[in-house]
């Protein structure tokens, strides 16, 4: 069983893939020092096998771009009933069923899908 069939690499994902965050809490008058500070959450998408767990996703990714994993979201979409009308009648048709993973890294780690081109 394959787990990874192929990375989505679309606008939305790219953002996410280089998005940066604030953390800690902002100074005050009163003494509280500013702990504020940015850093980078690298999440990448796949689409992965149906039958795959968290668990084989991220060991499956871990080893194919030795990346560190942190967490793992999955999302299973349905396949979209599409319909058309044509001379031969009314036809019903359906698109493929997928499951959609959403990778974590560790701070400092990356993934570059078009290092093998």
């Amino acid at each position: 069983m394959e787990i990874l069939q192929k990375p989505l690499v679309t606008e939305k994902f790219n953002a996410l893939a280089s998005r940066t965050v604030r953390t800690g809490k902002k100074g005050n008058d009163k003494g509280r020092p500013d702990t504020r500070s940015t850093r980078t959450i690298a999440q990448f998408a796949f689409i992965v096998n149906p039958k795959a767990n968290k668990y084989q996703i991220k060991q499956a990714v871990e080893q194919m771009y030795n990346v560190t994993v942190v967490a793992v979201n999955t999302m299973n979409y349905a396949g979209k009933v599409k319909a058309r009308m044509t001379k031969a009648g009314y036809i019903v048709g359906k698109r493929a069923s997928y499951k959609k993973a959403i990778v974590t890294l560790k701070d400092g780690d990356t993934i570059n899908f078009y290092s093998n081109i």
